[in-house]
């Protein structure tokens, strides 16, 4: 069944109204594109970047000028309640172990998937602590860490032609309240449902899965995602 249908799975109770949303390592085609489509939900988004500037080129013109800004990413962290970690690969761990103090006792949600490329296609990469999202809870004891929007199109999110992105977002955590916060906000996008994916420890074959997503999209020019049936 559709989100249509039930709903989103497991939040439906949460209120996450007003929360302001940092996105880190911005201005990205994902932090962009998580930044537009939560704006329009109604949600205050704060853009960061190493670069102040290009975070506030990004933010404009990307959505509701009273609700998207830009700045670096420690204002970002610090600024907002809820972070998205956006950052390329090759930068998560060091990006976020410098912002520990500024995410202390908030919930970090990582949209990285760690993929390699070559002649072949995508491939997933290894990772010590097991995927990007048990990296950055390893590197961010106080804070909480959930595991999200993983297989969401950025080329869909930032399409204005594109009202609706019908899609399941698998969210993973160890903390039920920051589960539901997360599939809440995924839910607030139209089209979109948030269901809970198990512990933080299973996130790392939901990253792999992405290698397989940019292999099926590139085999059908397609930007493909998933859905859970009977929930």
């Amino acid at each position: 069944m559709t989100a249509d249908h039930k709903g989103t799975a497991g939040a439906a109770a949460t209120d996450v109204t007003g929360l302001v949303i940092g996105i880190l390592g911005g201005t990205g085609d994902q932090g962009t594109g998580l930044a537009r489509r939560l704006s329009m939900a109604g949600h205050p988004v704060i853009i960061g970047s190493r670069d102040a500037g290009r975070a506030k080129a990004a933010a404009a013109g990307l959505g509701p000028a009273d609700l998207l800004s830009g700045g670096v990413n420690r204002d970002a962290a610090a600024q907002a309640d809820v972070v998205i970690a956006a950052m390329p690969w090759e930068g998560h761990r060091e990006l976020l172990a410098g912002l520990a103090a500024e995410l202390a006792g908030k919930v970090v949600v990582d949209c990285v998937n760690p993929l390699g490329f070559d002649e072949r296609g995508a491939y997933p990469l290894p990772v010590p602590e097991g995927s990007a999202a048990q990296q950055a809870a390893a590197v961010l004891p106080d804070s909480t860490v959930v595991g999200a929007f993983h297989h969401v199109s950025a080329v869909l999110l930032l399409d204005p032609a594109v009202e609706r992105i019908d899609l399941d977002v698998l969210v993973l955590g160890d903390d039920r309240a920051a589960t539901d916060t997360v599939a809440a906000l995924a839910g607030e996008i139209p089209g979109m449902r948030g269901v809970y994916g198990g512990r933080l420890r299973n996130c790392g074959q939901v990253e792999a899965l992405t290698a397989n997503l940019v292999s099926i999209n590139r085999r059908y020019r397609a930007h493909a995602g998933l859905r859970i049936t009977d929930v």
